[in-house]
């Protein structure tokens, strides 16, 4: 691994001068490989496809006459891609665009693009839109079963695969659970991070009071959002054996993001940007 792109060396947690100028090089990447290499995971044969979901809401440049314009922002970075983005180093690159004169919003949605591209190492769709355009969101709870109400007794506040269970003997076809317990905690800061995670499967019946006491088992977990869900993905694939797998977290937004990663072993499985209630 490139030592200057470890997560230590990242914006986080250190006192940063913001730029308002057009600065692509704050952009700070990191190596995927290190993490899956925990894990286990082959980047030339990951078991899932998928994408991690950003969701922008503080990104302004000024038009050529020198007004400011304010916009929502979806970018949507590819799982295959060699490495994901820091979210701060993020947030420092968009606010350099709150100086810098763009022609239109379709300038800056393709600048976007070739640099998170770059950044990333694989293709990233980006969205913008001006609020003047009255961009649209929806806010709703999936259409599966929440098992946060179960009432169990817990003990693990660190990832326990262990914990996890499956039926054999009862096979489902197409379950979907949820839970609002998730909870981990930044990398590098310790900063907590709070999000759903929704698991949808067929194979063996996962047992839920298993399922909720391992999301719950993250509490004190130290990760970044994308690594916390290819763990999730690769644990109830190995502890479970479910034939299809699929596994999306909706995290809150810290510093005018949101990081909503998906992974599923479907490639027509796909995840609608349908934002959770505390988003």
């Amino acid at each position: 691994m490139n030592e200057k792109l470890v997560p230590e060396n990242s914006p986080l947690g250190r006192a940063t001068a913001y730029r308002s100028d057009y600065a692509p090089e704050l952009l700070f990447p990191i190596p995927r490989k290190q993490k899956r290499d925990e894990l286990g995971l082959d980047e030339a044969a990951l078991p899932f496809t998928g994408e991690d979901l950003w969701n922008a809401y503080e990104i302004s440049w000024l038009n050529p006459r020198g007004k400011p314009v304010v916009a929502l922002g979806e970018f949507r970075v590819p799982a295959h891609s060699p490495r994901l983005i820091e979210s701060k180093s993020l947030k420092l690159y968009l606010n350099s665009f709150n100086q810098t004169r763009m022609t239109d919003a379709e300038a800056v949605s393709a600048t976007l693009a070739r640099d998170l591209s770059q950044a990333a190492g694989a293709s990233v769709r980006v969205s913008v839109q001006p609020l003047e355009r009255r961009p649209r969101r929806e806010i709703d709870y999936l259409q599966g079963e929440c098992i946060d109400a179960l009432d169990i007794e817990v003990a693990q506040y660190s990832p326990q695969p262990s914990l996890l269970r499956a039926d054999p003997a009862q096979l489902v076809e197409g379950e979907l659970l949820c839970s609002h317990l998730l909870k981990s905690n930044c990398l590098v800061t310790g900063q907590p991070d709070w999000g759903m995670v929704a698991l949808r499967y067929s194979g063996p019946r996962i047992e839920r009071e298993a399922l909720l006491r391992y999301i719950i088992s993250f509490r004190e977990h130290n990760e970044f959002h994308e690594q916390c869900v290819e763990r999730i993905f690769t644990d109830v694939l190995t502890r479970c054996a479910p034939r299809e797998l699929a596994v999306w977290a909706r995290y809150t937004r810290r510093g005018g993001l949101d990081i909503n990663p998906f992974r599923s072993n479907r490639a027509d499985w796909r995840a609608e940007n349908l934002f959770e209630v505390r988003q």
